[in-house]
């Protein structure tokens, strides 16, 4: 949703100052002068976004399903990055409910697994500027069943990491003209440039996620007092939810886009500070006098809670398991050709031509992702589907060992590495994208789709027609708004009841159950089902605008 000149849009939708750290490392090319005014780190708090309640909640009177309605208005407003004492003046956001990041929708249902997500604007060609300048924010999974040896309520915390580029002026710097990418040199968490918190002595989770345009991290934890010395944490879930089991780590790579659960015990480090870093010279990311630092925790007081606070468990979750496959299906080359980002020479507008896969429904894939550049480096984003990490060779040269417990919807493709992934492109058919998630390629063209092609599960007791609807159509579009506030009334008496009844999302799991009886019975051959009815190519070149 864009409005150009406007100040306020309406959105519905349903469901403290340290001596400096001494260099750790030197950057090969070089540290950068500031482009922004220069800021000390750890001179404002942490602030975490509250948590939006939903307007009107709707019990499907048939089988109980609860939709809940949202409403959201997105605004322009100022806000002080800067001290008032270094006189540059506030900046100016565009951000839901006027704020950025925006409000954490947090849900205790979902279709999905308990998982770590967020959501931003989407419009083609101006993703970046527009989540760059605040439409971003968390979007949680919860479940009632979750392991309840890890860390809950006030220590469960939710940190979106956003390196920005700031004018002289204090308004931030427009990735709008950019080409390449935007590296900014202030790293900011929640908003804040170089945040601190003050916590207590036991374990915490915090939820990170890259939300930069341009910046991936490669990031550590240090005692202020020691810094020459990496402390451990335990990362314990990724973007499809919990790992496997946890994973004791002394870094972490995240890229734009990416989700990481991370578990630190600060009742090891009483009266200390500790001091999350990143480590310069990683990828091809340009390095500035303070980006090398991202916020700093102060632990103190006492613990008040224990909930929470006992050992990590040795197993989080059972993770579905795609299974193996020695095929590689599909390679896709990220590159850059005569000045424009392509996969495999394809950009998004060539519409009769980026439609680059055809996975059947419920069929299993190995995509081999390369790039061949020791320019660039791409974070991958597939949706629809969770998928495993199965290689990289090249570049870093091996799989993490957290992402090798994980399942992910993002992966970060390093300067030359080829990255192999493997997935069941389920429960839906349809038509879906990939792409980098450096949101200035993915705003210059670096985005094609894949078409996963319908089965006839008819047989197995599942209608052929019930599949979700091509969200494509009409009646799934954005409505005209007459600038009120949405009536509580009418939401519960009409608007909820007739999405529930509009059928817009079958059971996943009886879905899921019918594709694998299907599969029991209909082997795959070559890559391909029988009796798999594809969706016309033709007919879907007329949805030039879908992302």
């Amino acid at each position: 949703m864009h409005s150009i000149g406007s100040t306020l849009l309406h959105l519905s939708f349903l469901a403290h100052q340290v001596k400096a750290l001494p260099q750790i490392t030197a950057a090969k090319n070089g540290i950068r002068d500031w482009l922004s005014p220069q800021y000390t780190p750890f001179q404002a708090p942490l602030v975490v976004p509250p948590t939006k309640l939903p307007k009107a909640t709707y019990t499907e009177p048939i089988n109980g399903t609860v939709i809940d309605f949202f409403e959201i208005d997105i605004r322009q407003f100022t806000a002080q990055t800067y001290p008032l004492s270094s006189g540059i003046g506030p900046t100016t956001y565009v951000g839901y409910d006027g704020m950025a990041p925006g409000p954490t929708l947090r849900m205790t249902r979902g279709r999905e697994a308990v998982r770590t997500l967020w959501y931003h604007d989407h419009a083609i060609g101006i993703t970046a500027v527009n989540a760059y300048f605040g439409q971003a924010g968390f979007y949680i999974l919860t479940d009632n069943n979750a392991p309840t040896t890890l860390p809950t309520g006030d220590y469960d915390i939710p940190l979106m990491i956003s390196a920005k580029q700031f004018q002289s002026n204090g308004k931030l710097f427009s990735p709008e003209a950019e080409r390449d990418s935007l590296w900014g040199d202030v790293v900011t968490v929640n908003g804040v440039p170089w945040p601190f918190q003050n916590v207590e002595p036991r374990k915490y989770k915090f939820r990170l996620l890259d939300a930069s345009v341009s910046r991936s991290f490669k990031l550590y934890l240090v005692d202020a007092a020691r810094p020459n010395t990496r402390l451990p944490f335990h990362v314990v879930g990724g973007d499809a939810g919990y790992l496997s089991q946890p994973v004791q780590t002394t870094s972490l790579v995240i890229s734009m886009a990416e989700r990481w659960e991370i578990v630190i015990d600060f009742a090891l480090y009483q009266g200390k500070s500790l001091i999350l870093m990143n480590e310069r010279d990683f990828q091809t990311n340009e390095d500035y006098p303070e980006t090398h630092k991202v916020m700093k925790w102060v632990v103190t007081g006492t613990a008040t809670s224990q909930v929470g606070n006992g050992p990590l468990p040795a197993t989080l979750a059972t993770l579905p398991d795609p299974g193996s496959r020695a095929t590689v299906d599909h390679e896709f080359k990220f590159e850059r050709n005569n000045g424009e980002w392509r996969i495999n020479g394809v950009g998004f507008e060539d519409i009769p031509n980026r439609i680059l896969a055809k996975p059947p429904q419920g069929g299993l894939e190995k995509w081999r992702l390369k790039n061949s550049s020791g320019g660039w480096s791409h974070p991958i984003h597939i949706h629809l589907i969770d998928f495993k990490v199965v290689s990289r060779v090249g570049g870093r040269g091996a799989v993490e060992p957290y992402e090798a417990a994980a399942l992910k919807d993002v992966v970060y493709l390093g300067e030359n590495e080829e990255v192999e992934v493997i997935a069941k492109y389920q429960p839906w058919a349809g038509v879906y994208m990939f792409h980098c998630h450096n949101l200035v390629h993915e705003d210059h063209d670096m985005m094609a789709a894949f078409n996963v092609t319908s089965v006839n599960l008819s047989s197995y007791g599942y209608p052929d027609d019930a599949t979700f609807t091509d969200p494509m159509a009409a009646i799934w579009r954005a409505k005209p708004w007459n600038g009120l506030p949405a009536n509580v009334a009418e939401i519960e008496s009409t608007v909820l009841p007739l999405f529930a009844g509009l059928g817009a999302y079958p059971s996943t799991a009886n879905v899921e159950a019918a594709l694998a009886d299907y599969y029991t019975t209909h082997p795959m051959v070559d890559g391909i089902p029988p009796n798999v009815k594809a969706r016309s190519v033709s007919a879907l070149r007329n949805h030039n605008d879908f992302s």
